[in-house]
């Protein structure tokens, strides 16, 4: 969770109040997969979100974006702060 998933799975976050400032309580995020090979594949998220916990749901197999099996990459980006983790995609 997410590994392995077939063929959705959900990515979870939180975006901590860690902002001193009372007057902006948000942070522009970016939540994006890509392919072993750097493509990216999907967009998730691309907008300012406030603190809290959020749960995305990536489907590998709706629409256009018919996913074949192997590795993939998801990174979150808000503000500085950037992480990349990896999930398998299993058919």
């Amino acid at each position: 969770y997410p590994n392995p998933f077939n063929p959705s799975t959900k990515i979870k976050f939180t975006i901590p109040s860690v902002i001193a400032s009372e007057a902006k309580q948000s942070l522009f995020i970016t939540l994006k997969v890509y392919d072993v090979l750097g493509n990216e594949v999907a967009t998730l998220i691309n907008e300012e979100l406030s603190t809290g916990e959020y749960e995305v749901e990536f489907n590998a197999s709706s629409g256009i974006r018919n996913l074949v099996s192997g590795i993939y990459f998801y990174q979150l980006t808000a503000g500085d702060f950037i992480q990349t983790k990896k999930m398998i995609l299993i058919k």
